[in-house]
């Protein structure tokens, strides 16, 4: 059977890497990026079943390159999970107005990937 992708941005090296390594223990392929520009371009070129995201970019724009996966036809039904340090309400709709599906804090995510998961592929 063939793995999962999932296509990951970030980074903070913690979480990052500490969702990595979740990933790949629940069975995932993980193909990551530290270059906002290059992420949606990634998911056209190996469509991944869901993108994880960190909001908390050094260099480059996040929350545009949700919008460019968001905006293209091949890519807008994607899951996309945002994780953040800073969980704000500010933060949270600026997110949600890029197109996020899920945003949590880094700690929520790494204590609850599983379920999380679960919930962001849950068609409706």
């Amino acid at each position: 059977m063939k793995q999962p992708l999932a296509l990951v941005f970030y980074e903070r090296l913690l979480p990052g890497t500490q969702l990595v390594n979740l990933l790949q223990d629940l069975g995932y392929r993980v193909q990551t990026l530290d270059q906002t520009d290059r992420l949606a371009e990634a998911a056209r070129e190996q469509p991944p079943l869901l993108v994880l995201a960190d909001l908390e970019p050094v260099r480059g724009d996040i929350l545009a390159a949700i919008q460019r996966i968001r905006s293209s036809s091949a890519t807008a039904h994607l899951p996309v999970v945002a994780f953040t340090g800073r969980d704000t309400p500010e933060v949270r709709a600026a997110a949600q107005r890029a197109g996020v599906t899920l945003v949590v804090p880094d700690q929520a995510l790494l204590n609850h990937l599983p379920q999380l998961l679960e919930q962001a592929l849950r068609v409706e």
